[in-house]
């Protein structure tokens, strides 16, 4: 049987694509410092270094993908404008990298999205349109929206600029572990929505520690690709359960990431509410880090199951830190 290969852009980045998003995003992004504290490793019996992505651009790991994309683009392309659909951190990193070409943007995000997320979308001058995803396909509604306005779409997640731009971060943590005297990280918790971070990561930890584990981390009632993996066939989460980890409740991961994920992530836990609540406060009180729902997922699995750590040396990718003052108050106990 003959197999018509995936367009290029729906192909995984190789490590090629890694080091040429790493060598673009050169000044134009934070390296996020890898954080490690004496009492916690006493605590856990093993070595946990936190990736705190929380201090990147935008406050999340979403700028590295959104700055490769657009940095992809043709300034004629870009001068037309892009647009995105995202709950909140990908909005955030569409308009910011917009706002630094001088491109318009649009971003359509839900009405649940936290204010925190659309304030800042608007303060890099895009436009927002938030609608209810229950009754709106917000992917259908953007590919209408680019076409009436001869805008670009930047996908969340399933593209291959999106994830070189994502692995970004992959490539630093190898570096700074063994910058931290780590010879070899025994494995990578990361967590996953759309898949774009966990692929990009997997891709890059692979590609230069092969024997490290990549496991992911979702919230309970989101947990599709766990169900995927264990079936082999991508499946999606049905309507109805609701997660404070709002960067994390997709529908489901994509073709392309879900194909990534078959290939190198070990398995997938969940987390509950109460657990990532639980790490926030953890991660303010040991690190002195402020970390969203959705990024202090990873840290959650840690803590819920220390045993993973005995002997250890374990990475937590503490992925964004853009959460509402209320909600945080919430988390430390106020």
């Amino acid at each position: 049987m003959n197999h018509v290969a995936a367009p290029w852009h729906l192909q995984p980045p190789d490590l090629a694509d890694i080091r040429a998003a790493a060598e673009a995003a050169a000044g134009q992004l934070v390296r996020t410092p890898v954080l490690e504290s004496e009492r916690v490793n006493r605590q856990l019996g093993g070595r946990l270094l936190l990736k705190a992505e929380g201090l990147q651009k935008t406050g999340s790991f979403k700028a590295r993908g959104a700055l490769n994309f657009l940095n992809g683009m043709s300034a004629e392309t870009r001068s037309r404008g892009v647009i995105a659909f995202s709950s909140g951190n990908h909005a955030q990193a569409v308009s910011w990298a917009a706002a630094r070409f001088g491109a318009p943007a649009l971003v359509v995000m839900p009405l649940t999205a936290p204010a925190t997320k659309v304030a800042r979308a608007r303060y890099w001058g895009a436009e927002v349109q938030q609608v209810d995803w229950r009754i709106h396909d917000p992917v259908a509604l953007c590919r209408a929206l680019a076409a009436e306005r001869g805008m670009t779409l930047v996908p969340p997640f399933e593209d291959r600029r999106i994830l070189a731009g994502a692995a970004t971060l992959g490539l630093e943590l190898i570096e700074q572990a063994t910058e931290l005297g780590v010879a070899s990280l025994d494995a990578v918790l990361v967590g996953c929505s759309g898949g774009g971070l966990l692929a990009g990561t997997a891709i890059a930890v692979h590609g230069f520690s092969p024997s490290t584990r990549v496991r992911a981390v979702e919230p309970e009632g989101f947990d599709d690709l766990a169900r995927s993996l264990a079936t082999g066939s991508r499946l999606t989460n049905e309507p109805g359960p609701e997660s404070i980890c709002d960067a994390l409740v997709a529908r489901s991961t994509g073709d392309l990431t879900f194909a990534i994920a078959q290939e190198h992530v070990t398995d997938s836990v969940t987390v509950d509410d109460q657990e990532v609540l639980e790490a926030i406060r953890y991660a303010f009180e040991e690190f002195r880090i402020v970390l969203e729902p959705g990024g202090a997922a990873a840290l959650a699995a840690i803590l819920g199951c220390p045993s993973w750590m005995e002997g250890r040396s374990v990475a937590v990718i503490a992925s964004g830190s853009n959460i509402d003052a209320a909600l945080f108050r919430q988390a430390l106990g106020g």
